[in-house]
């Protein structure tokens, strides 16, 4: 997001996308794709930096209970993985990693 608000300043300073580019490069990495991306929906009148809600299943694995879950089992046995806790609990082990991260 904070790189939307960046092209987008560059936008309304009259920046051309390359300039754009370089200068955001210079600070962080940001692909050439995605600054043409964004001034091309600024140029359109795009004025919010957010993306567009979607549509799409939410997530159903990290729920607090879930997460609750994961907790009791590591406070009940330190050394399991996350395979197993994710095995235990029929849940993605990405989403067993996101909990304990």
């Amino acid at each position: 997001m904070e790189q939307r608000v960046n092209i987008k300043f560059c936008f309304k300073l009259g920046r051309t996308t390359t300039e754009t580019h370089e200068m955001l490069v210079k600070v962080d990495a940001v692909s050439k794709r995605c600054v043409f991306e964004w001034i091309k929906r600024f140029r359109n009148g795009k004025e919010d930096v957010k993306d567009e809600p979607r549509s799409g299943r939410p997530p159903t694995s990290t729920t607090p209970d879930n997460i609750e879950r994961v907790r009791q089992m590591l406070a009940d046995h330190r050394l399991l993985s996350l395979r197993m806790i994710a095995e235990e609990l029929k849940i993605i082990l990405d989403s067993v990693s996101n909990i304990i991260h």
